[in-house]
């Protein structure tokens, strides 16, 4: 049995349970999650190293954990669409993940289009059949839906936050997937950096802790990240908009700041195994949604090429 390997896209609309799937399948939390919609903006990278078993082969499946898909309508919305489309252009495999509790609608109408574009080989994930209590006859209409308009190479009913059906759905990945070279160590999980992921969990209290508007006009940029042996320094900026949503994140005597920074400050020390010391600034740009020039500025892949070139700058 030859080794297989693959890049697989997962693919859905706001809110089907995308990341989930993503760490639940990589077993580490490597995608943030919240109730919100457009939680994920970048596409994140997780990687599955499966053993040889019985008549399974071994493997690698690079997941491609992406943006929901939605229809554009700033600069940040044109780079999440544009993560989309990247993730779907290098894969061999989809995952077309929908929530089960949910009617077909025009918008997974749309979705369905991008994936008989790609002409990638599908398969339908019907998320979240824990809340359908226990009536999976409900299962049969949607089935029918998708059926009659893609043909999918196998649909596959399960729950990502309560981990039910994943070992049916990798299985059928693995088998799915073409011959193919290892990609990644067997000790890498992602590909990325530290300091993107703890921005991230940053944004993922602003998420949790505000409302209305202020989490989607929030994004978080790494200004400092010193890592020690026993201590790492961080400094972060969040940015916003406007001065009101800076003082809802501030908050009453700074604490709501202090509130984000205490559980982002948790999260990223059990990452990074180390103690953290985190320090957070709220900066107001306006409008930082539109400004194409800020939104690329903001990106973790641009960030690293800064730094290396700023490297090599410095170096002798």
């Amino acid at each position: 049995m030859s080794f297989r390997s693959g890049f697989v896209c997962i693919l859905g609309l706001p809110n089907a349970g995308k990341s989930t799937l993503l760490n639940a399948l990589v077993g580490e939390k490597l995608a943030i999650i919240s109730p919100k919609p457009q939680t994920t903006r970048n596409r994140i990278l997780g990687i599955i190293h499966v053993a040889k078993r019985n008549r399974r082969p071994g493997g690698q499946v690079i997941l491609l954990d992406t943006p929901g898909v939605h229809r554009p309508d700033s600069s940040l919305g044109r780079k999440m669409m544009g993560e989309v489309r990247e993730a779907l252009d290098g894969c061999v495999l989809i995952l077309l993940i929908v929530d089960a509790t949910r009617r077909f609608s025009q918008r997974d109408e749309f979705v369905l289009d991008m994936v008989k574009k790609s002409k990638t080989p599908a398969l339908l994930l019907l998320n979240k059949i824990d809340l359908l209590r226990g009536d999976k006859g409900k299962l049969l209409p949607i089935i029918d839906e998708y059926r009659g308009r893609y043909d999918f190479r196998e649909v596959i009913p399960l729950s990502a936050r309560k981990r039910e059906g994943l070992d049916v759905l990798l299985e059928k990945v693995i088998q799915a997937l073409p011959a193919g070279p290892r990609y990644f160590p067997d000790d890498q999980l992602t590909d990325q950096p530290a300091r993107f992921m703890a921005a991230e969990i940053i944004r993922e209290q602003v998420l949790l802790e505000t409302s209305e508007e202020v989490p989607y006009a929030t994004t978080v940029m790494i200004e400092q990240f010193e890592e020690g042996a026993k201590l790492t320094r961080i400094a972060a900026a969040i940015y916003c908009e406007r001065e009101g949503q800076k003082g809802i994140l501030v908050g009453k005597r700074g604490q709501m700041l202090k509130k984000i920074g205490t559980a982002a400050r948790l999260q990223i020390e059990k990452m990074l195994g180390t103690r953290v010391y985190l320090e957070l600034f709220v900066k107001v740009k306006a409008a930082w949604r539109e400004s194409h020039e800020f939104v690329e500025e903001v990106d973790w892949r641009r960030q690293l090429e800064r730094l290396a070139g700023s490297r090599k700058l410095l170096s002798p």
